[in-house]
């Protein structure tokens, strides 16, 4: 389907959309009602960008037809400005239109499931990755997402081996679908006495959280084992048999919680884990299969590459994919990064575009407007 006719039809569907959210009884079903409203308001920025190109269409040609009528070579002059500037708004509009007609992720949309993990650099990057960890808390705090531990491993210094959140609210994996990969840290760590700076590693992975219709997880696949909670050095934490250790049998993938007292409830915030991570598999699968277009995006969401570096002593924060330096380190720290992930998403947008550019443009200047 060609773009003119996809913003047709989308233009069509938003009519439809306009009629069905007036009906009384769609309020009945609140899963069909908020799938409807959010239908609604995605097409409506469609349609309310397409009536702002038609309306620029309408000034330019006033414009044009008021430089060909007028005499005064003065009045002439202000007329080929104003058309200039109008270009450049319908420019500006229908690249903004493009944007909206890409296909979206139906991912986008998910809640997720967050691993962050020390890697390289012992204490230093375990006190590091508790850092990522409040800046992400602190983002999600400012998005009014709702920010759950699922697991977690701290050293004795405040630092953290592993810990996993899940974080739900509008549109979480679109804003951190590609936090995903190695971060890279160089500071001066606060046990080191000679002022030394060094360089560790921290690993992020951004699992989309799949519901339990999407994967289909027979019991008879899982091996369950059931065991103390051991805390910092071994230390036993409690005295019942409430961690849980779950492993998928045909993938392999083995998740382990111990952080709630009930054994239940470590099951279930497991099995959520586990869940992920084999839906994860499959998407990596999926994605290994497209296109090369579609994968030389902003990154792979590999855990493996390594997406930005983090230098204390220059305040400084390189994203290594879009090729970004930002001398705000210590505002992103904070959860401050709007900017940052801004850029990411508007680059992965900008390639798909690039991808697309053989498909007619959305609209065109000599293309007929949709009443």
């Amino acid at each position: 389907m060609e773009k003119n006719e996809r913003l047709l039809s989308m233009l069509r569907r938003y009519e439809e959309v306009a009629l069905h959210i007036q009906d009384p009884s769609l309020v009945k079903d609140q899963g069909k009602y908020r799938d409807m409203m959010r239908e609604y308001a995605q097409l409506g920025a469609i349609a309310a960008a397409h009536e702002a190109i038609m309306g620029l269409f309408g000034s330019i040609n006033d414009v044009k037809a008021l430089f060909q009528q007028e005499k005064d070579p003065q009045m002439r002059e202000l007329a080929k400005e104003e058309m200039q500037s109008l270009e450049g708004l319908l420019k500006d509009a229908e690249e903004r239109l493009k944007v909206l007609l890409i296909p979206k992720d139906p991912l986008d949309e998910k809640n997720i499931i967050m691993e962050i993990r020390a890697g390289t650099g012992g204490d230093e990057a375990a006190l590091f990755a508790a850092d990522l960890f409040r800046m992400y808390a602190r983002f999600a705090e400012t998005k009014q997402w709702k920010f759950e531990i699922m697991s977690s491993n701290e050293t004795e210094l405040g630092g953290i081996k592993e810990i996993i959140t899940a974080i739900s609210g509008s549109n979480v994996y679109e804003n951190l679908r590609y936090e995903s990969g190695v971060h890279r840290v160089q500071r001066v760590p606060a046990t080191e006495a000679s002022g030394r700076i060094h360089t560790s590693a921290v690993t992020v992975a951004v699992l989309p959280e799949a519901d339990e219709t999407e994967i289909d997880i027979r019991p008879e696949d899982l091996r369950i084992d059931v065991m103390r909670a051991g805390g910092p050095g071994g230390q036993c934490v409690n005295t019942t048999d409430s961690a849980v250790r779950i492993t998928h049998i045909p993938t392999g993938v083995t998740v382990h919680c111990q952080d709630e007292k009930s054994q239940i409830k470590n099951k279930a915030k497991a099995m959520r884990i586990l869940r992920a991570r084999i839906y994860e598999q499959e998407a990596a699968k999926a994605h290994s299969e497209r296109a090369e277009a579609r994968k030389n995006q902003v990154g792979s969401g590999d855990r493996s590459e390594r997406i930005r570096t983090y230098n204390f002593p220059q305040n400084r924060v390189t994203d290594h994919r879009i090729n970004l330096t930002l001398y705000k380190l210590d505002l992103i720290m904070q959860g401050v990064v709007e900017e940052l992930f801004d850029a990411l998403k508007l680059s992965a947008q900008e390639a798909l575009l690039k991808s697309e550019r053989t498909e007619t443009a959305p609209v065109e200047a000599s293309a007929v407007p949709v009443a």
